[in-house]
């Protein structure tokens, strides 16, 4: 047999895989365990049906890990088919009810068909390590926005005035609250004590922080049921966010050390508005390889930045976001653009002639952020760094 199409649908321990001929008959219908002597034996197995296999996954991370390299390293193509995708297209076929065979078999039979399917690729060491590491970083952020609301919370049951004066997404309140918690507290160690143990820390802006501390103190005398308990909990949720604070530095030196290491990574940086994270989160979204994208319209609607059109009868020019789009990705452009508002003249300039069109604040970003694509795609295609007569982004340009 010259061509099959084989769909698999990706689990934690087993996949199950379906294969099926020119014609949609099945040829093979098997679970297998997500091992590795068992996925060799089922690609060869596979690719002892026909000459040319054409796999496709839903799933291109995780549980699929294993599986691609295997693949990649035996010179298979494999395509990628969301998971919305499969179950979107699984309404056009026959019987109800969802199951990993029927979910593998509509994916086999969406690769057979369609030609629109991205192929994957085993991004390299470092790419992958990009990915994990700024995956971590952003779980870390969350957790420290949620971490930093519960001690105001807490603050609140104490004194309502000292929960105003402290400012916890800075450094010095959380050292404060280490050691002192409660108005009482406060007033025993006094201002010179208070001050002159925060600048023992290296606390900055010691002066002003026991200013503000000390007058929220003496507003009130009075202490409030479960002020001691309260206050325990409060220094230990000020640690816990310290704690995570030193994570995140520590993050980010992986995140630096590696993405320096990259091709790419001078071209990021001349780029204004681009610093370190948001130009490693670039390449974890992207993989650093424009190879992956045919001109900059691809990146850019990948981005979520390329409008697609919604028309219906009488009903024209009707643009839309893109259903299916990289947040990450969008997030990296939008708020590159915003910060280049500040730094760079010419996305000033871009950003201001749109506002006076009538755009509103969020429309002018956004229609930066797409031209900043075009910009980037071709620095990063010829791997050379952004010069800041670049035309792209000049009035005329636009």
């Amino acid at each position: 047999m010259e061509r099959a199409w084989a769909g698999v649908d990706i689990g934690k321990e087993h996949h199950h895989v379906v294969v099926i001929d020119t014609d949609g008959a099945r040829l093979l219908s098997r679970r297998v365990a997500n091992d590795e002597p068992a996925l060799l034996e089922l690609i060869g197995r596979v690719t002892g049906l026909a000459e040319q296999v054409r796999w496709a996954v839903d799933v291109s991370t995780g549980g699929a890990a294993l599986l691609l390299a295997l693949l990649v390293a035996q010179g298979q193509q494999v395509f990628y088919l969301s998971g919305s995708q499969v179950n979107r297209a699984a309404d056009g076929y026959r019987g109800e009810g969802k199951t990993d065979a029927k979910d593998a078999a509509v994916i086999a039979d969406q690769a057979r068909m369609r030609r629109d399917l991205p192929r994957l690729r085993v991004d390299d060491e470092l790419i992958v390590e990009l990915r994990m590491l700024v995956a971590r970083r952003r779980d870390l952020a969350d957790d420290r926005v949620r971490l930093v609301n519960r001690p105001h919370e807490q603050l609140l049951g104490i004194s309502p005035a000292l929960e105003r004066a402290l400012e916890l997404t800075n450094h010095g309140p959380l050292v404060l609250l280490t050691h002192v918690q409660t108005p009482a507290a406060i007033r025993q160690l006094g201002p010179a004590g208070l001050e002159q143990w925060l600048r023992s820390r290296k606390v900055r802006g010691a002066a002003a922080l026991t200013v503000a501390v000390v007058a929220a103190a003496d507003s009130q005398r009075t202490s409030l049921p479960g002020e001691q308990l309260a206050a325990q909990l409060v220094a230990d949720m000020a640690k816990a966010v310290m704690s995570l604070d030193e994570q995140i530095k520590q993050t980010d030196k992986l995140i630096e050390g590696r993405f320096r290491r990259h091709r790419h990574a001078t071209a990021l940086l001349s780029m204004p508005g681009i610093g370190v994270l948001l130009g490693a989160e670039f390449l974890a979204a992207t993989g650093g390889d424009m190879a992956a994208f045919a001109s900059a319209d691809h990146l850019a609607g990948y981005a979520g930045l390329a409008p697609a059109p919604r028309d219906s009868g009488r009903i024209s020019g009707n643009l839309h976001r893109p259903r299916r789009y990289h947040r990450g990705l969008q997030r990296v452009f939008y708020t590159s653009a915003l910060v280049s508002i500040r730094c760079n003249d010419q996305s000033r300039t871009f950003y201001d002639r749109k506002r006076s069109e009538g755009k509103r604040h969020t429309q002018a970003v956004l229609a930066l952020a797409r031209r900043r694509v075009n910009v980037l795609w071709a620095l990063l295609r010829d791997n050379r760094p952004y010069q800041p007569t670049s035309p792209p982004l000049t009035a005329a340009a636009a």
